[in-house]
Formats: C-alpha cells, sequence, structure tokens
C-alpha cells in the first residue's frame, strides 16, 4: 500500500491531487480554468477538497486491506 496512488478530485476535475498509500502528497494539478485571481479562497477550497478525496480514498483501501488493524494510523489522523 505504501507505493500505491490514489486520485482525488474537486470542482469537476478542475483540481487533482495525487497522494501515496503513506499520505505524502506526491501531486496536485491545476487546470487553468480554476485560477481565479478574484478569488483565491475558491481555488484553495477545491485543493483542500481534492487532498481530502484521494485521502478518503487511500483510507478506505487501507481500511479495505488491513480491516481493525489500520484504525489509528497515519491516515486516519488527517492532515
Amino acid at each position: 500500500l505504501a507505493e500505491t496512488t490514489f486520485d482525488g478530485s474537486a470542482g469537476g476535475g478542475l483540481v487533482t491531487a495525487q497522494m501515496r498509500g503513506t499520505g505524502e502528497l506526491v501531486n496536485v494539478t491545476i487546470k487553468p480554468e480554476a485560477a481565479d485571481p478574484e478569488d483565491t479562497e475558491s481555488l484553495g477550497d477545491l485543493v483542500v477538497a481534492a487532498v481530502r478525496d484521494a485521502q478518503t480514498k487511500a483510507n478506505a483501501m487501507t481500511e479495505a486491506k488491513l480491516g481493525g488493524l489500520a484504525a489509528g494510523g497515519p491516515l486516519s489522523q488527517g492532515f
């Protein structure tokens, strides 16, 4: 699981995040149309949502593979 990557997205794919099973964030991609200089707060919200989506997927896979052993692990703690 440590080297497995999980993709998350927000805003209909305007922002995507990729993280490893260890919780390491390895990539964030922002489409140009998501970058409105007049509304940087929304862009920040999209980045957070994409990272959380990837984290949720990683947590689900960890739970599926390890069951109760995964409870309280590093990914369950959040950022």
